[in-house]
C-alpha cells in the first residue's frame, strides 16, 4: 500500500480541492527523492502525514462496517431518516452521513479504517495506485480522506497531524 498514493494526478483535485475553502493552496508537487508530497503551505504535510496513519493502519476484514457505524451515529444522534437497503445507504446524501457521523469518530479510528480498507480493496482488484481506483470507490475514499483533514484542520497552523 506504499505506493498507492504516490505522484498522483488526481489527489489533490478529489482530496484536496474541496477543502480550498479552508486552505487555498491545495495543489500538490511529488517528491521523488522523499517519496511524499513536497510539505509547503496548506494541506501538504497533514496529508502526507494522514497517507502514513492510513498506510500503518489495520485493515478491517469488511470496511464498510467503519462506514456504518458512523451511519448508525448520525441515526441515532442526530435522527436522519436514512437506513440501509441492501448494501446501500439511502435517505441522504453518503458523503454527508460520513462527514456527520464523522464527529463522532474519535481520533477518526473508523474512517481511517475505511480508508485502509478501500485501498487494500482496490489494490486486490489490481488497482494498484489511486488514480486507477474505479471511479465511484476513488470518490468515496477521497471524501473518507477530505473528511478526516476537514475535521482535523485546526491543526493546520502549526503543520502538524493529528497525531503529532
Amino acid at each position: 500500500m506504499e505506493d498507492f498514493f504516490s505522484n498522483s494526478g488526481l489527489l489533490d483535485y478529489l482530496v484536496l480541492r474541496p477543502l480550498s475553502h479552508i486552505e487555498l493552496n491545495w495543489e500538490l508537487t511529488w517528491d521523488e527523492a522523499e517519496n511524499k508530497y513536497i510539505e509547503e503551505d496548506g494541506f501538504s504535510r497533514p496529508l502526507n502525514n494522514l497517507i502514513k496513519e492510513i498506510v500503518s493502519s489495520d485493515v478491517p476484514e469488511k470496511y464498510h462496517n467503519n462506514e456504518d457505524i458512523l451511519a448508525e451515529y448520525v441515526i441515532k444522534k442526530m435522527k436522519w431518516p436514512i437506513k440501509k437497503v441492501g448494501n446501500r445507504w439511502v435517505g441522504d446524501d453518503y458523503k454527508s452521513i460520513l462527514e456527520q457521523g464523522g464527529f463522532s469518530d474519535i481520533n477518526e479510528t473508523n474512517l481511517v479504517k475505511a480508508a485502509a480498507g478501500r485501498i487494500h480493496a482496490a489494490i486486490r482488484c489490481g488497482q494498484k495506485n489511486f488514480d486507477s481506483m474505479e471511479d465511484s470507490h476513488q470518490r468515496i475514499l477521497a471524501t473518507v480522506m477530505s473528511i478526516m483533514l476537514y475535521h482535523r484542520s485546526f491543526y493546520i497552523e502549526n503543520y502538524t497531524s493529528y497525531n503529532d
